[in-house]
């Protein structure tokens, strides 16, 4: 229990001191390309598939709008560079995120290959053993879990048309 004396921000600078190293001027340029980047490839995307228009939208309708709003919101990191100094320095932890993209994007590409239930209980299972250090016992049973609950909302419940084995 603190007593009345203490200062109430010693564990705010306990904090700072642990925080990694902000981020620089380069780095958050880079990550503004980045952002704008992945929205005008998902926007080229989009508009392949049609966006038609508000009162008859097409396919390609939202991802066009989510996409504009990753250019817009790319624009604006870049903007803001010199002056964001919440940004940290990508460290050796940024790996792990970086595994999590490619995850994802290998998860992705093998769905139409084999359905998505065996891609998804790996992805889980990467994600929670490898990514979050889980206990195997935890890994196993809560990837089989989200397996099952995808399967019974996308394709049960929904009827979304994803390539599935069952």
């Amino acid at each position: 229990m603190s007593s009345p004396t203490e200062d109430p921000s010693a564990g705010s600078e306990l904090s700072e001191q642990t925080r990694p190293p902000a981020a620089g001027t380069v780095t958050n340029l880079i990550t503004a390309v980045v952002v704008m980047a992945l929205g005008g490839a998902a926007l080229a995307g989009s508009l392949s598939l049609g966006v038609g228009t508000l009162s008859s939208p097409r396919p390609g309708t939202w991802p066009a709008i989510v996409s504009a709003v990753l250019i817009v919101l790319g624009a604006v990191l870049a903007v803001q560079a010199r002056r964001t100094s919440d940004a940290e320095r990508f460290t050796r932890t940024a790996f792990s995120v970086l595994a999590a993209v490619a995850s994802m994007v290998v998860h992705v590409a093998v769905i139409s290959l084999i359905g998505f239930e065996i891609p998804t209980a790996l992805l889980a299972f990467f994600w929670l053993r490898v990514l979050g250090r889980e206990s195997w016992r935890i890994s196993i049973v809560l990837s089989l879990a989200i397996t099952v609950a995808f399967y019974l909302l996308f394709v049960g419940a929904l009827q979304v048309s994803i390539p599935h084995l069952f």
